[in-house]
């Protein structure tokens, strides 16, 4: 487990208040986009309550680890956050969410337009309990298209927006193994909503925030869509290799795998001088970045050659004190070993009812001089919290007895504590 060490952010100052301190937040997203929003918006300050399903939701099980189910990825995107477990489904339901609208700054919901609109998620719908709430909505697909209403995940984006063709090998298109467009999103999902927080402090008037999947992955891929509709390359997958520069590939050594990544004139002389051929440097077939991409299975060949003659240790070494950007290719258990990353106290140790150890939750992204993000609290069990956010809420124990009876919440009584960081 790696330890939080010395690189760790900084403590918050002392007369400092948290960025979003007394900004409530409502979560009813699911997965990733929506739930990872309201996380950052957490880690900023905010009081984020997480409206679930009475079984819990689907997305509590994704690559379980802990003894009830929940999974990897729902620790990570669902610390900072209470949960209520609440049938909005019915109009009982209805009744306790629009309770929880009322009091709320902010209501984050990746659902298609129509889910919202039937479960009374809509802006319109939400702005006629609290004129000034800030809707945040991410959708597959966006509106004004015929995909508008479907689903659809961080794969299916990779594929729409070229990203996978240029992928893989030729003929064989590859997806990112990480939800790169899921978190991209919500991070930019997270971006509009303080941008919303900041407007509604001029004027007083809300407003809903929009992202899509389909949007973020067209964002990520704009460069080579912009070259594709001015020249017409037609491009294809080129496995690791960039087409953009070179060399820029991943390299087999002796023990493992690197990656080096050569671009702009300066460093593609430097890299000659390192593989003894300086004469590459003045060679007219690597005159610029585009055209040693062009030429950039030749490249990738030299420095191919050159890595077979070395370990992981001595080609970084070796790259490091030329100033070439590298490094190690790590698996996952490398990754939580590595030094750097241990000694940057990369991770927060968070424990939650039934994991083997404490588990490794990456840090906000993004820090801050006097007012960092922090991550306080673990991820809720289902229902963890709905007895005392429902009294909050101005519900008596009879109410809330009665609503538990029906079937419209789940109560759970479990103590709301809060570990500590973990040692190594």
């Amino acid at each position: 487990m790696p330890p939080e060490g010395p690189g760790r952010p900084a403590a918050p100052a002392a007369d400092a208040l948290p960025v979003l301190h007394g900004i409530r937040v409502l979560d009813l997203g699911r997965y990733i986009a929506g739930p990872f929003c309201a996380a950052l918006l957490g880690d900023l300050g905010a009081e984020v309550t997480r409206i679930e399903r009475i079984d819990g939701g689907e997305d509590r099980g994704v690559t379980p680890v802990a003894g009830d189910g929940t999974g990897a990825l729902f620790l990570q995107v669902n610390r900072n956050k209470r949960c209520i477990a609440l049938d909005i489904a019915r109009p009982e339901g209805q009744a306790v969410l629009r309770r929880q609208v009322a009091q709320a700054d902010v209501v984050v919901a990746n659902l298609p337009p129509p889910t919202l609109r039937r479960l009374g998620l809509d802006y319109e719908t939400l702005a006629a309990i609290r004129p000034d709430i800030i809707l945040t909505t991410t959708s597959a697909f966006g509106e004004g298209g015929p995909l508008g209403d479907r689903p659809g995940f961080d794969g299916v984006a990779q594929a729409m927006s070229g990203a996978m063709h240029l992928s893989g090998e030729p003929g064989r298109p590859a997806k990112l193994m990480v939800s790169c467009v899921d978190f991209a999103t919500a991070l930019a999902g997270a971006f509009g909503t303080l941008a919303a927080l900041h407007e509604r402090q001029r004027t007083g008037r809300g407003q809903q925030v929009s992202g899509s999947l389909l949007g973020t992955a067209l964002t990520i891929a704009n460069n080579a869509l912009i070259e594709e509709a001015l020249l017409h390359p037609g491009r294809e997958a080129a496995g690791n290799r960039s087409p953009l520069g070179g060399p820029s590939d991943t390299f087999r050594v002796r023990d493992g795998w690197i990656i080096v990544q050569v671009m702009g004139d300066p460093l593609f002389r430097r890299w000659a001088a390192l593989i003894g051929r300086p004469d590459l440097a003045d060679a007219p077939r690597f005159a610029t970045d585009q055209s040693r991409g062009d030429h950039g299975e030749e490249l990738s060949a030299l420095m191919a050659a050159w890595c077979a003659g070395h370990d992981v240790e001595s080609a970084l070494s070796a790259l490091a004190a030329a100033r070439i950007p590298c490094g190690p290719v790590l698996a996952p258990r490398q990754v939580l070993a590595d030094p750097h990353i241990r000694a940057s106290g990369a991770f927060r140790a968070l424990d939650y009812p039934g994991l083997p150890q404490p588990a490794p939750i990456a840090r906000p992204p993004v820090s801050l001089s006097r007012t960092p993000p922090t991550i306080r609290r673990r991820a809720p069990q289902p229902g963890e919290h709905t007895e005392a956010i429902l009294a909050e809420s101005g519900y008596d124990t009879a109410a809330i007895a009665a609503l538990a009876r029906a079937g419209i919440v789940r109560l759970a009584r479990e103590p709301d504590a809060v570990p500590a960081a973990h040692p190594a």
